[in-house]
């Protein structure tokens, strides 16, 4: 099917946003991003708002010079829309890179890394004008011999201290961009949609029931869950450290495509004080806004693959930064 408004190569949603992920990093078409990212985009990471395809494109310079060999695998586009009314992907990537070149994390240590990302992209017109992503710093710091914790501490330093340091992103320096669709209606997005409410209101019983015995979890921090209790611990470390904090959900897609398992991928946030332990420790009572986004596979015994990533850095600066 032609989609109207894009570029003839490309077949559908999927392929114009793997494709153009390929051009512009592995062969190296930045200038691409010129047509493929409307000049005044917005996009939305946990450590930072920006506006505007000239900081994409200086920060996607930055990173390739730290890590000049990066590959981006899409493992899944997960989507919604019309090409006339405008698409929004959520887009699930492994990446792996060398850490070649002194860069922002630290000097170079020549060790290769391997770290999802899940970047949502409203699409129109052949070009992406909207974007929230996640990448998985924790992985990241790990794999260089650091906790998420020390990463931040670095970050803070590098940028002048607590005093000068950018803050991460929150609500308050929210812009509205162009995109203002929630999803779609498909099953599977509503039945992951009450799985994680659930889990959010502690009823982690919910497991158990809805998630097939032998289900993986791929969680942040690169870290891999085997089964109830795995995934269990997972989303108890994150709730128990933040138990009163309010868990909202901005955007949701179900699909049942082809060749696939039944799928959905939602866009959520917690906003809270971190006042009990759990994945961050020793509680310090600050404020903390965390923006989430999970992928799930749903299979005859029930959901059998979790995606969800958040930037524990992110968290981490927020904390420390408040803490001075």
């Amino acid at each position: 099917m032609a989609m109207v408004g894009f570029d003839s190569k490309w077949q559908d949603f999927p392929d114009y946003i793997l494709g153009i992920t390929k051009e512009i990093w592995e062969d190296r078409g930045l200038s691409t991003l010129h047509n493929y990212y409307s000049p005044d985009i917005i996009v939305r990471t946990p450590l930072s708002i920006t506006k505007g395809n000239e900081q994409v494109i200086s920060a996607t310079m930055g990173t390739l010079a730290e890590f000049p060999n990066r590959t981006l695998l899409g493992e899944d586009v997960i989507w919604s829309g019309t090409p006339e009314q405008g698409m929004l992907s959520s887009h699930r990537i492994i990446s792996t890179a060398t850490h070649t070149n002194d860069g922002v994390f630290g000097k170079a240590t020549n060790k290769t890394l391997k770290f999802r990302i899940i970047a949502d992209c409203h699409a129109i017109n052949n070009q992406i004008n909207d974007e929230w992503m996640i990448r998985d710093i924790a992985a990241i710091a790990n794999q260089l011999g650091m906790t998420s914790e020390e990463y931040a501490r670095q970050q803070i330093e590098i940028e002048g201290g607590v005093e000068q340091c950018s803050y991460p992103f929150t609500p308050q320096d929210d812009i509205q961009g162009p995109y203002l669709g929630v999803g779609n209606d498909s099953e599977y997005g509503q039945r992951y949609e009450d799985i994680l409410r659930r889990v959010m209101n502690a009823e982690f019983s919910v497991i158990p029931t809805e998630y097939d015995r032998a289900c993986i979890g791929e969680y942040t921090g690169g870290q891999t869950a085997l089964s109830h209790n795995e995934i269990d611990q997972f989303w108890m470390s994150l709730r128990s450290s933040f138990p009163n904090a309010e868990f909202k959900i901005h955007h949701r897609i179900g699909r049942n495509d082809e060749m696939m398992s039944p799928r959905a991928a939602i866009r959520w946030s917690l906003q809270g004080k971190h006042e009990g332990y759990g994945m961050f420790g020793k509680p310090t009572g600050k404020d903390v806004y965390i923006m989430g986004i999970s992928h799930a596979e749903f299979g005859p015994w029930g959901l059998r693959r979790e995606f969800t990533l958040l930037d524990e850095s992110a968290v981490w600066k927020q904390i420390l930064i408040q803490i001075g």
